[in-house]
């Protein structure tokens, strides 16, 4: 079998530590990220419990898994409410909502072109 040498444009990415994709594509475009991030852009604060209702098939373990790691990567905001009991509200933080439109944008794609790749 032949090997196809890499284009030198791709090259960068050989080195783990440097590829985009594996490094900061591959912390939203999960399955549960990118949808969780779709909720939250259509609102301005979010609670757990409806982001639960909105997503009904994803356990609450992993709501809260991807929460927290959405929040670490600092594409949302979690806030607590000194209340009884505690209210938490979710929100996109400025880089969430700069992510947004280009996740708009493949979710566009996505409904134009699902009944060619669902078949």
């Amino acid at each position: 079998m032949n090997s196809i040498p890499l284009k030198e444009n791709l090259k960068k990415y050989l080195r783990i530590e440097d590829c985009p994709i594996r490094n900061v594509v591959a912390r939203f475009s999960g399955k549960w990220a990118m949808l969780i991030l779709c909720v939250l852009s259509e609102n301005d604060t979010t609670r757990f419990n409806a982001i639960a209702k909105a997503i009904p098939d994803i356990s609450p373990k992993v709501l809260t898994e991807t929460l927290k790691g959405l929040e670490k990567d600092k594409l949302i905001k979690r806030e607590l409410f000194a209340e009884i009991p505690p209210r938490v509200e979710y929100s996109l933080t400025d880089l969430g909502k700069s992510l947004m439109p280009h996740i708009e944008s493949i979710l566009k794609w996505a409904i134009e072109n699902f009944d060619e790749i669902n078949h």
